[in-house]
């Protein structure tokens, strides 16, 4: 075979110094060109430059910035022009804001709402064409990551969501429209951002836990693509890789990574950008110096610096001294350069650079593209549900009652008119004297959808009450606005990070569902919640009735959406992902017999099966079954409607597989308990004949609200088994395969702590629970039920009601704590306390396997007005501790508690994870993937 042959370099390139500076791509602080970045093109002769929102002011001027600083590189004898590059991804992340001649446009997540990829590519040429006029040349997108852990990634509506094939769809699309537009393009982050862990390492580097195998079915594939269709560079994030396949402290400073998985596996030849090496992990650990050997070693052919100008000088000298050093050869620098160049004559040429297109060419394009603009959103806004028909709000609201928007606190998108603002009134003044008395974060929180409420006010032609909440929660000033109010719309901004939104929404909406009529009989208020950024927020909570997603909060976003709440638009967007794709169904290739589980005839061929299931467990780890019995599922309680069914040989009378389900009456909950399969007969549709005869069963239920996976009672598997990873991703592949929206589980575990005769409270926490501001007892018995059971409502979990009255009915083994505010003697918390021998334990199988005295603490509810959430629930579970100390146990089971909480408290007090679950849950109304009968 003969050696490709390299293209030969211009002897210009011979000067090492003009040659390192094309391997580096920086930033800096300024919007006119500032002595640092002209020393750096000048001196350094820095080839590639990164602008953000601090550099660019407004259209035009970003013309003229641009033009200075390939100006500054021309005059200083540069060969070739500069790369300068944006992030101009639309929706909440973009670089250059102008009112008049730039259009905000959808994000990612937003445009894959629409359904159209036509729609998308025109809407990347539209971005194209007008960063393009303004001298740009180089566009850091399209966003290719996969949202495979949807709930709680940063990215958010950054990328088009958590379903592969579609997220490459989308990423394709918009590659193609940047190229048309004029633009060179830039995949990211490589090998993927879309499920993060932090493990807890000293500057908790976000990691991938995921095998190459894993990765290669779902996070690869829109980068393989992407490339396959022409991808121009691609962005190597710094995040670290902890699997079989790699143990990587920062993927864009490995080889293995970078000439391995991206050059080799994928055949990638274009120019590989690091993530930024001012990162505080990466600098900390390694040093910008070596970081950047580091980098083009492992292949990357340009080093990000933002905008630190003694840490970009840092770079610049340890990349000199690698090569002096040999650790760098010059064939690999010459590597690097060639694909730099090979890149700048696809996008520029000094003709180009300095004669940029600027306002009149965005003057031309402004009327076609605010159309654009304007369908983009039109298509992008989703209702989700509107069980109550409150939209349009002509339906439920007349023009003289009060419509009350409240919004949370948020910074103003970098470039959005909201920030302008924002800085021009602290440059000039305020003209409004109120605004100066609060906290600059205040003052720019409220100004970001204030002007939503002056559009719903001018829309309707009556009164709209306007204003914001915070981690405080439900404050007298909202009660007395939701009483005033005829009808409530409530801003939610990744309330699955903010976990105050959520409480706060579902309190809110608690009262809303409280109201009566003058003459007694109940009324709902209607309650509009709209997500503005993550349509994750309450995506599968059935009881939020009506509920909206803008995928961003500019302007043109909540324009859009008023339009849609007053009826001038209808909404055809539609959730991205496995969120409606899930309602497919794949027919079984066999049909079992399925028939309902007789106890008399079952019970043992049962305990069999739990026994079998539970030996397979490799010998490493524990088994959620251990200790489990047929009497474990069996509830026997009145509120309780159980059906069990099973796969059997009537012949030898063996079992094939075993499926429970419960519907709890209290809170309209089907459930499906345990869904298990005799480890040596999978594969052959057991699990799907017996999943479709659950949901077949549950969707006939009178009252039914939702579904879900996981039961808290019994607790014996609280959602998809999630301790070992291949073995989760499986799980979630199947039970998505079947219908289930597995992107948006709930964490959710079981914890255990031992040695409680020895056990003492940790230091401070004492005094910590003082300061609480609640006052504990314990109680037993039916006469304390009432306040608790009317406390409880506060919170709609399966089984919790079920849990509260088995321990009520049972004095001599259960008690219950509760906390309970000292000025008017309400409650705030309550917990279940009992021990071996109640009721309860015999279904919570982990209480017998620790294979000691061991009692239980169960169903923590604190009220969603409580501040101090973490510190009371440490209350609860100290007292309960104390409360099993006594009754001579010595471990303590939590049996089950939510995952994606800070366990740093609990940890303190002796707690451990026993094990992992994630709880999978859907509105029963909209599972579309009925089974056959």
């Amino acid at each position: 075979m003969v050696a490709k042959q390299e293209p030969k370099l211009d002897p210009v390139w011979d000067d090492l110094d003009r040659t390192l500076g094309q391997l580096f791509m920086m930033g800096f602080d300024g919007t006119t060109v500032t002595p640092q970045i002209r020393e750096l093109i000048e001196k350094h002769h820095l080839g590639s430059i990164l602008l953000t929102a601090k550099n660019l002011k407004s259209a035009d001027e970003t013309t003229k910035l641009v033009y200075e600083l390939q100006k500054c590189a021309h005059d200083a004898g540069h060969p070739v022009p500069l790369l300068v590059a944006v992030d101009q991804e639309n929706g909440g992340v973009n670089s250059l804001f102008d009112e008049i001649y730039i259009r905000q446009y959808p994000s990612a997540m937003g445009m894959a709402a629409t359904g159209s990829t036509e729609l998308a590519y025109e809407v990347a040429k539209a971005t194209g064409q007008e960063i393009s006029a303004c001298g740009i040349n180089w566009i850091m997108g399209p966003c290719l990551d996969v949202l495979t852990n949807a709930r709680n990634q940063p990215l958010g509506v950054r990328t088009s969501g958590d379903d592969p094939q579609e997220v490459s769809s989308y990423g394709v699309a918009f590659m193609k429209g940047y190229k048309e537009g004029g633009l060179v393009t830039l995949g990211k982050h490589f090998p993927s951002c879309g499920n993060l862990e932090l493990l807890g390492s000293a500057l908790d580097v976000p990691t991938i836990t995921e095998s190459l195998e894993q990765l290669s079915l779902s996070a690869l594939v829109p980068f393989r693509n992407a490339i396959r269709h022409g991808l121009d560079s691609m962005m190597v994030g710094g995040c670290a890789i902890s699997s079989s396949s790699f143990k990587v402290m920062h993927a864009c400073l490995s080889e293995q990574v970078v000439d391995g998985l991206l050059r080799s596996d994928l055949n990638f030849d274009g120019v590989v950008v690091s993530d930024c090496l001012e990162m505080e992990a990466l600098s900390h650990n390694i040093g910008v110096g070596g970081g950047t050997v580091m980098a083009v070693n492992a292949g990357c052919d340009l080093v990000l610096l933002c905008r630190s100008f003694p840490v970009q000088q840092e770079a610049l000298t340890g990349l000199k001294l690698g090569i002096d050093n040999s650790m760098i050869s010059k064939d690999r620098i010459k590597t690097s350069l060639r694909r730099v160049l090979k890149m700048k004559a696809k996008c520029t040429t000094w003709e180009k650079a300095l004669n940029p297109p600027g306002i009149d060419w965005l003057s031309a394009l402004q009327p076609s593209h605010t159309s654009l603009s304007t369908k983009a959103y039109k298509k992008s806004i989703t209702v989700v549900r509107d069980k109550g028909r409150f939209v349009p709000l002509t339906n439920v609201i007349d023009p003289e009652e009060e419509l009350l928007l409240l919004t949370p606190l948020v910074k103003p998108l970098a470039a959005s008119a909201a920030s302008i603002a924002l800085s021009e009134t602290a440059n000039t003044g305020s003209p409004e004297p109120a605004v100066w008395e609060r906290s600059a974060s205040v003052m720019s929180g409220e100004r970001v959808f204030r002007e939503l409420g002056r559009s719903l006010a001018r829309q309707r032609s009556g009164r709209v009450l306007h204003t914001s909440y915070t981690a405080n929660g439900v404050r007298p000033v909202h009660e007395n606005l939701i009483n005033r109010a005829s009808a409530i719309i409530i801003l939610t901004a990744d309330a699955n990070r903010n976990l105050y939104q959520q409480g706060f929404t579902k309190h809110v909406s608690m009262i809303c569902n409280m109201q009566y009529s003058a003459g007694g009989e109940r009324r709902e208020k209607p309650l509009i919640v709209v997500s503005v950024s993550s349509p994750y927020d309450f995506a599968m909570d059935p009881t939020i009735g009506t509920y909206i997603c803008t995928y961003d909060f500019t302007e043109t976003a909540l324009n859009s959406l008023v339009n849609v709440l007053y009826g001038e638009h209808t909404p055809t967007g539609a959730l991205p992902g496995t969120i409606s794709q899930s309602q497919k169904m794949h027919q079984s290739r066999q049909h079992w017999l399925v028939e309902n589980f007789n106890e008399e005839r079952d019970a043992n061929a049962l305990d069999t099966l739990l026994k079998a299931v539970a030996e397979s467990t490799p010998p490493n780890q524990h088994s959620e079954l251990s200790c489990t019995s047929s009497n474990s599922f069996l509830l026997h309680n009145p509120e309780v409607i159980e059906a069990h069914f099973v796969v059997r040989n009537s012949s030898t009378h063996v079992l094939y597989g075993f499926c429970s389900t419960y519907f709890f009456k209290t809170t309209g909950t089907g459930v499906i308990g345990a869904l298990i399969v005799d480890p040596s007969r999978r594969k052959l549709s057991i699990g799907h004949s017996l999943h479709n005869r659950a949901i077949r069963t549950l969707l006939q239920r009178e009252g039914v609200k939702r579904f879900q996976l996981g039961s808290r009672l019994p607790s014996i598997l609280l959602g998809i088994s999630a301790d070992h990873g291949t073995e989760r991703k499986r799980l979630r592949a199947w039970f998505a395969n079947v219908g289930w929206s597995t992107a948006l589980s709930r964490p959710v575990c079981s914890m255990v702590a031992r040695n409680l005769s020895s056990w003492i409270p940790p230091d401070g926490m004492a005094k910590s629970l003082q300061s609480a501001g609640a006052q504990f007892d314990l109680v037993y018995g039916w006469e304390y039920a009432g306040p608790i059971l009317d406390h409880i409502k506060t919170s709609n979990r399966q089984g919790l009601a079920e849990v509260y009255n088995m321990a009520l009915a049972d004095p001599t083994a259960c008690c219950i704590i509760r906390a309970k505010r000292p000025e008017d003697d309400a409650l705030v918390g309550t917990v279940v306390i009992y021990n071996m021998q109640s009721n309860l334990a015999e279904f919570v199988p982990a209480i017998k396997d620790t294979g000691e005295p061991t009692g239980g603490i169960s169903s923590p509810v604190i009220s969603p007005s409580v501040g101090e959430y973490s510190t009371l629930l440490q209350g609860l579970i100290l007292l309960g501790m104390r409360w099993l100390k006594q009754q001579g146990c010595n471990a303590c089971v939590l049996d089950y508690m939510d995952g994606d909480g800070n366990f740093d408290g609990l940890s303190a007090m002796g707690f451990g994870v026993l094990h992992n679950f994630e709880e999978v849950s859907c509105d029963a109304a909209t599972w579309t993937m009925v089974p056959p009968s």
